[in-house]
This record gives structure tokens, C-alpha cells and sequence, in this order.
């Protein structure tokens, strides 16, 4: 063997790298301390990009094809090592591939609740979990923040990184978009894309990877939440409180026995709280009562005894429909305002109508 073809056997040729791993995102080409021929040939699959790094510094980038390698098409590194136009010599420099596919079905999930302010609910705590997918697209910032001179750098080595990363920015996110908690169980795909752009740039500035696809697979809230969110589920589907009190007089009715019972005392409720407002609508209007209708004969007018607008507790009894022991018994209580003059007690048209208000 002459020392030509020695030489030539300690020369890299060509460049290449194909990978079945399924899972490497960056792979450092293994020289074997041999220096590369200048005019070898680098080869680029689809969905690898080849990033050159000499003397500490990242050199040039080269995507998809074949490549001659020579100070023509390697400008930079060809700065960086100081050669001159047209330099033949061999050179020794690390050549990382980088994976560029699609790398999907990467799980994420908060393993501790996570706080967000809701509009509905105050301050809540809220898991959720899902799956992500993402390419690489800035290689130095891939090679410098996340894989450094590893060897072979794979998926599982990036996999609990990218999970704490996701869920901070997750977060940030959510409470950047405002999503209401009511609102985070349905469409959870909409909810997906809607945060994807404020994920993104985060990741991207980061670590040099772009998120294509955020999935939300569940949100789930407190138990506290989730009973309030049943109660305001059954209020919708009761509705109208009339209707309500309607259906269930005429449900109980025809069961007859204790359903009509039962049925009595919603409608009895109604009639009271009808009752009520009438009232209230005849002293602020000044509106006559209806004759035959079911409700307290209205307060003396002001021109009656009672010049300055006051009743006295037999007055106020009669306007309520109720005794003048429970008249007393309320102003007693403090529930009901009233004056007493000498052994006389007198109430405040006024008092009366803020204690029917409540």
C-alpha cells in the first residue's frame, strides 16, 4: 500500500447518516479523530438539516441535498478557519445531523394544580393535560440550549424538559387568554389553538422548536367548583320560576293525596310573593286595589288623621292584614321602625314600606 491510499483511507469522503431510531432529534457525526477531504461529499436526507461547528463557533448550515464540500460552499467556516480562497487542504471539524420531521404525540400534564383568576369563580385550581407535537427549526439554538456535544440525543432525554416548559407556559397563557373556567371543558380543540400562538414564540425563542399541533384532552376543577357549576346547571334547566310552579301544582294535583299537598305549597309560596309585589306596586303609584282581588287594603292617604304620615299599629295591621300583636311583636323585634309617644306608638309611612321591601 503506498502512502497515498494510507492517506486516502484517513480521509472522510462522504458524509452521510440514515436513522431508524424513530426518536433522535440531533446525532454528532463520529469522525474517528480523521479529517475530512476537502471535496468530500455531505449528504442531506429529507427532514435532516446538517449544522457545522468549528473551534467552538457554529459554522454553516446546510438543508436537504448533496453537497461538495469546499471553500466555495462553506463560507463561514472557511472565515473561521482562517483559509483563503481556494484552499484544498483537508480540515477536522463536528458535523451535527438534526432531525427536522414532525415529532408527535408528546404527552404533557400538570402534575400539581395549577391557580388562574376566573371571572366567575374568583381564584380557581385547575388540572389539564394533553399532547403536543413539534418540529425543529432553528438548529444552533437547538444545539446550544437543549442537546450541547451529545452524542446521540434523544426524545427521552428532552421529554421532562419539554413537559415542565409546556405546562409553565401553559399557564402563562391561560391566564393571558382569559379562557373562563366554565368554558375550558367544551372545545377543547378550539381552547388548543387559541393558546398554540402563545405558546409558540415562547418555545421557539427558547429552544429553537416550533409547536405545530396543542391538544387539550381534559380540564378538570376542584370538587367545590364542579358543584357550583352543577347548581348553576339546574337553575338553567328549571328556567322560568312561574312555569316551574305551574308544572309542579299540576304534577302533584294528578297524583292526588300527598303530591296535591305538596303541590299546594310552591303555589302557596307564588301567591305570596304576588301578593307582595302588588302591595308594593299600590303604595309607590298610589294605584286603587282591584276589587275581589286577593291582596290588603292600601294605607290611609296622607289627608286622613294622619296629617304628618304616620300610622298608628291598629292602621299598620290593617294595611298588612295581620294582627296588631304581630305589629308589635315585629317593631319589638327591630324588624319593623316605630316611634313611641307617651303610651302611644306610631310608625313612619316610609318605615313601613322599607320593612316591606326586606
Amino acid at each position: 500500500m503506498s502512502i497515498l491510499d494510507f492517506i486516502r483511507k484517513e480521509l472522510i469522503e462522504i458524509i452521510e447518516w440514515t436513522d431508524d431510531s424513530r426518536d433522535t432529534l440531533s446525532y454528532r457525526w463520529p469522525d474517528d479523530d480523521r479529517q475530512i477531504k476537502n471535496g468530500a461529499q455531505l449528504i442531506v436526507r429529507e427532514s435532516q438539516m446538517v449544522q457545522f461547528v468549528a473551534a467552538g463557533q457554529y459554522a454553516d448550515l446546510f438543508g436537504p441535498g448533496k453537497h461538495t464540500l469546499s471553500t466555495q460552499n462553506i463560507p463561514v467556516l472557511s472565515t473561521i478557519l482562517g483559509w483563503k480562497y481556494g484552499f484544498e487542504s483537508p480540515f477536522k471539524c463536528d458535523v451535527y445531523y438534526l432531525n427536522t420531521r414532525l415529532f408527535t404525540g408528546n404527552k404533557w400534564g400538570t402534575s400539581n394544580p395549577v391557580m388562574m383568576r376566573d371571572a366567575d369563580f374568583g381564584v380557581v385550581r385547575l388540572r389539564a393535560f394533553g399532547t403536543y407535537d413539534f418540529r425543529i427549526v432553528d438548529p444552533p439554538k437547538f444545539l446550544k440550549e437543549v442537546a450541547g456535544t451529545d452524542q446521540n440525543f434523544r426524545l427521552d432525554e428532552f421529554a421532562d424538559t419539554m413537559r415542565s416548559r409546556i405546562v409553565s407556559v401553559f399557564t402563562e397563557a391561560l391566564a393571558k387568554a382569559g379562557v373562563p373556567a366554565l368554558d375550558g371543558a367544551p372545545r377543547y380543540s378550539e381552547r388548543g389553538e387559541a393558546l398554540l400562538p402563545l405558546i409558540n414564540p415562547a418555545m421557539t425563542d427558547k429552544y429553537g422548536i416550533e409547536i405545530t399541533s396543542f391538544i387539550l384532552e381534559n380540564v378538570s376543577v376542584p370538587p367545590e367548583v364542579e358543584q357550583a357549576i352543577d347548581k348553576r346547571s339546574s337553575m338553567g334547566v328549571i328556567g322560568n320560576l312561574n312555569d316551574y310552579v305551574k308544572y309542579q301544582m299540576g304534577h302533584g294535583m294528578g297524583e292526588g293525596g300527598e303530591g296535591a299537598a305538596a303541590a299546594a305549597v310552591p303555589a302557596q309560596m307564588a301567591m305570596g310573593f304576588g301578593m307582595a309585589q302588588e302591595m308594593m306596586r299600590n303604595m309607590q303609584t298610589g294605584a286603587p286595589v282591584v276589587p275581589g282581588a286577593a291582596v290588603p287594603p292600601p294605607l290611609p292617604a296622607a289627608g286622613d288623621a294622619v296629617a304628618l304620615d304616620v300610622l298608628t299599629p291598629e292602621q299598620a295591621a290593617q294595611a298588612l292584614s295581620v294582627s296588631v300583636e304581630d305589629v308589635m311583636a315585629s317593631i319589638a323585634a327591630g324588624d319593623l321602625k316605630a316611634r313611641k309617644i307617651g303610651n302611644a306608638t306610631r310608625i313612619a309611612r316610609s318605615a313601613l314600606e322599607e320593612f316591606l321591601r326586606g
